[in-house]
C-alpha cells in the first residue's frame, strides 16, 4: 500500500504542475462584450501594435484586451486575427507560433455557443481561449484482466512526440463537434471501424489550465470508454501514431518517470473508467485530482 500511496503522491504532482495557472498578471480577453480568454500582460502589449484588430482598454477598472468592434461578423474577426497571428508567426514571436497547423479551432462564450470567430489552432495560448478535445480510453477485457491500449504518439508530432497517449484522441476542430471528432479520430489514427467506436460510452470531461512560454493554456477534454473485443487489434492509421500497446493496469498505472505520457493522458482523462479508479486512485490516499481549472 505505501507503494501505492507514493504512486498517488507522484501523480499528484502531474495533476497540479498541469493544473497551475493562477491568473496573476493575465488580462482578460473580450469580443464582442463577453470574455473568451486571458492573455499575458506581455502578449497583450504586443498584440496591440495591430490597432485596428486589439485594443487595451485602460481605466478605473481592470485592463482588460478587447477586439475590435469594427469586426462586425465571426468571419471578418477570424480573417483579422489569423492576419495578426500569421505575422507574429513569420517574426518568430512565440515559441508556440512553431507548431502552426493551418487548423482552426472555434472561440465561444461557452462549448454550445455559436463561434464569435475561429483561429489558427498553435496560436489559441496567446489569448488563452479554452481548447477542447476528444480522448478514448481503450479497454479490453481477458478473462478477469483488465487492459488497457496505449498509444506512442509518432516522433514528427509537433507536440510531445514520442510520447505515451491515448488509443485515440484529438482536438475539436472548427465546426465539427465531440461525436463527429470522435468517429474522426477513432478511424483516422487507430483504424477503429466506425460501428465499434460507435459504441464509446462517455466517461466526463477533465479540465486544467497551465501558463507555458507566453501562452495560457485552458483545455477541456471530453473523455470516452470503449471496450473492445479480444479480437481487436489497432493499426496505425495517419501517422500521427507510432505503435500501440497492451497494457495491463497495473503497468498503466506505472511511475509517470517510466511512462512519459502528454499531461492530457495522465492522469487525467484515465481516472473516470470505473473499474480503473481503484488503480489508478487508490481510496487509501487522499489524493483527489483537481479537475477544474482556476480562472
Amino acid at each position: 500500500m505505501a507503494a501505492a500511496g507514493s504512486w498517488s503522491e507522484r501523480v499528484l504532482e502531474l495533476v497540479l504542475r498541469m493544473n497551475s495557472l493562477q491568473g496573476g498578471g493575465c488580462v482578460p480577453f473580450w469580443v464582442q462584450g463577453f470574455r473568451v480568454g486571458w492573455a499575458l500582460q506581455g502578449v497583450a502589449e504586443r498584440l496591440c501594435r495591430y490597432p485596428d484588430v486589439f485594443t487595451l482598454a485602460e481605466g478605473p477598472g481592470p485592463a482588460k484586451l478587447e477586439l475590435s468592434e469594427r469586426l462586425h461578423s465571426p468571419e471578418e474577426r477570424t480573417a483579422a486575427v489569423q492576419e495578426v497571428m500569421a505575422d507574429l508567426q513569420r517574426q518568430g514571436a512565440y515559441p508556440c507560433l512553431r507548431e502552426w497547423r493551418d487548423e482552426l479551432y472555434d472561440v465561444k462564450r461557452q462549448f454550445s455557443d455559436a463561434p464569435l470567430l475561429s483561429m489558427e489552432r498553435a496560436a489559441t495560448p496567446l489569448l488563452g481561449v479554452p481548447r477542447y478535445g476528444v480522448h478514448i480510453n481503450g479497454v479490453q477485457r481477458r478473462g478477469s484482466q483488465t487492459f488497457m491500449w496505449i498509444a506512442r504518439r509518432s516522433m514528427t508530432k509537433p507536440t510531445y512526440p514520442g510520447q505515451l497517449d491515448h488509443l485515440a484522441a484529438g482536438g475539436i476542430a472548427a465546426g465539427h463537434g465531440v461525436w463527429a471528432t470522435l468517429l474522426k479520430e477513432c478511424t483516422e489514427e487507430a483504424c477503429i471501424p466506425e460501428s465499434l467506436a460507435a459504441t464509446a460510452k462517455p466517461a466526463g470531461t477533465v479540465s486544467y489550465a497551465y501558463q507555458q512560454e507566453g501562452g495560457i493554456y485552458i483545455e477541456c477534454q471530453f473523455v470516452f470508454d470503449l471496450e473492445v473485443p479480444d479480437s481487436f487489434q489497432p493499426k496505425v492509421g495517419d501517422g500521427e501514431v507510432q505503435e500501440f500497446y497492451l497494457w495491463p493496469l497495473d503497468q498503466v498505472r506505472g511511475p509517470p518517470p517510466q511512462n512519459p505520457a502528454q499531461p492530457s493522458m495522465c492522469p487525467g482523462p484515465m481516472a473516470p473508467i470505473p473499474h480503473n479508479l481503484m488503480y489508478l486512485y487508490p481510496p487509501q490516499c487522499n489524493c483527489a485530482p483537481p479537475c477544474t481549472p482556476p480562472v
